[in-house]
């Protein structure tokens, strides 16, 4: 594997980590004001960011590369509000996704079509998280200012539950 695919991939394990320790944060910070429901799906949101970054540690140990780890930067956010989070979670997939790009692209430069094929499901994964993370903040725009409609939305996200992701390395 190319030296520069290698360390990016390595880059990205360290941010989906840091991605789920943000969206940890995230859940705390709605525990603590009395949304379990947004504590619920940030909680699931902090798993699957956990998954991806083990997809990426698989794929470069089935490739015979080096895992090296840094340390997880503490979530730096303005806890303003509710709707906070929110926005804060869309701007982060989007870093996310240029990550992703940028590590595609790299490949790509390369001809490493293996690595390429692997964030073939990561790009669309993002688009998925992308637009859900606007949808949260669209319905919090609807809702998030009547009691019931907020009760409603918070109810809703208690029933999200944790599918780990279908991606065969």
């Amino acid at each position: 594997m190319d030296t520069k695919v290698a360390q990016l991939i390595n880059e990205q394990i360290n941010k989906e980590l840091y991605s789920a320790y943000l969206y940890l944060d995230f859940a705390n910070y709605y525990g603590s004001i009395g949304l379990d429901g947004f504590e619920n799906w940030y909680k699931v949101q902090a798993q699957e960011e956990r998954d991806h970054a083990m997809l990426f540690y698989q794929y470069l140990q089935n490739n015979g590369e080096t895992v090296t780890f840094a340390a997880i930067a503490k979530p730096e956010w303005h806890r303003d509000d509710a709707m906070a989070p929110l926005q804060e979670g869309l701007k982060h997939e989007k870093y996310v996704t240029s990550l992703i790009h940028n590590i595609y692209a790299a490949a790509s430069a390369v001809q490493d079509f293996r690595t390429m094929q692997l964030l073939d499901w990561f790009v669309k994964e993002q688009g998925e998280e992308e637009k859900s993370a606007a949808d949260m903040i669209t319905k919090m725009e609807l809702f998030g200012s009547d009691a019931k409609g907020l009760y409603m939305l918070n109810s809703e996200l208690k029933t999200r539950a944790y599918t780990a992701p279908s991606l065969t390395l």
